[in-house]
Formats: C-alpha cells, structure tokens, sequence
C-alpha cells in the first residue's frame, strides 16, 4: 500500500490526497507537523532530504517529494492527465504557475495569516506585497475560468487538483473570492465531483 506523509491543514499534501480519493486509491497516512520542526530531523530528512511535505513511499520502499510530482505520477495512465499533447502540456503549464505564482503569494499569505509561529513574519509590507501578487494569480485564474469549466482542456484535470487546493481557502489569507465568479464556479464544480473529499477528510484506516 502507498503511504503518504502529510500535513493536514497543508494545501500540498491536500493535493495528492485530493487525487487519490478520486482514483480510490486506497493509502496510509502518516500525520506529519512541519511547523514543529520534525520535518528537519535525520529520521525526515531520510525520507525527503528537502525537509518538506509531502512525501509519497511506494510498497517498494522507494519515495517521491513535490505535490506536482505525485500528482503527475498518480495521474499517469488516467483520465486525470489529458490525452492530447497540447492540453496535457497546458495541463503542466497551469501547475508550474501554481508552484511560481499562485502558492508563493496565497498559500504564504495564508500561512502568515493562520499559524501563530509566523506572526512575526506578517509585516505589513509583507502582507501588502503577497497581496498584491497574489489578486495578480487570481485575476490570470479568472480570464481562464470566464470562459471554460476546467483549466486544462475540456476535462477535470490535475491542473485542476493543483490550484484547488489553495484557492479554496484562499479567504484564510484575506483573499475575498467573491469578487471572482468564474473561480466561484469553477470552485463549486470540483466541490459536487463524486468522489471529492474536503481538506479534512482522512482515509478509512
């Protein structure tokens, strides 16, 4: 069985437990907290030299790290990898975005915002910059989202998986995602998916 090391309230590791709900994939969980400090212990740190969440161990002992690789990887050979050459690369397109522009300025922001550890990071130029950059990912989401119902080609899709996880929440970082109805219902569509489960949702042990 695959395990999965994770943090709950992580958008990152949300992403690949978002993936294999819908695959049915069934998965262990091994609760990780980055923000105590674990992640850079020898034991962690001989899991993932990177030191971060998530990470993926295969029945074979063999391991992978970065949400955009183990969603690509899981995704390989399923309808959540588009078929076509240019919507699958468009596909990639969007998940590099979300890793250089979407999570750098909303995911942190709403990092600063939740966890009190980082209280001292949340200067007000700080918080003004993110601000700014990420309304900048929002607005590039929303021309997108006007117009079609998935990002990537005709279908749901892990470029879908990618940006959902911190958009949904992006209200946590002061984000308010009503002034974007395209994303609005973009988000509700993922929300009704048979098979989506929440941020919270924890696999049946």
């Amino acid at each position: 069985m695959l395990t999965l090391y994770s943090q709950q309230d992580s958008g990152n590791c949300y992403k690949p437990r978002l993936l294999l709900a819908h695959l049915g994939r069934p998965f262990r969980l091994i609760d990780v907290d980055a923000n105590s400090g674990v992640t850079r212990s020898d034991d962690f740190l001989s899991l993932n030299p990177i030191g971060k969440v998530p990470v993926l161990e295969f029945p074979d002992g063999r391991r992978l790290a970065e949400s955009g690789a183990i969603l690509l990887h899981l995704a390989e050979g399923t309808a959540f990898l588009p078929g076509d050459a240019y919507a699958r690369a468009k596909a990639y397109e969007w998940m590099f975005f979300e890793q250089y522009s979407h999570e750098p300025t909303i995911a942190v922001r709403r990092s600063l915002l939740i966890y009190p550890e980082r209280a001292d990071e949340a200067t007000p130029e700080r918080l003004a910059a993110l601000f700014e950059s990420g309304t900048r990912a929002l607005e590039v989401m929303e021309k997108r989202l006007r117009d079609a119902d998935w990002l990537a080609g005709e279908a749901f899709s892990v470029a879908d998986i990618a940006l959902y996880a911190y958009t949904h929440c992006a209200g946590e970082g002061g984000f308010d995602l009503g002034a974007y109805p395209g994303i609005g219902a973009w988000l509700d569509r993922i929300d009704a998916l048979s098979g989506h489960v929440t941020m919270d949702w924890r696999p049946p042990e």
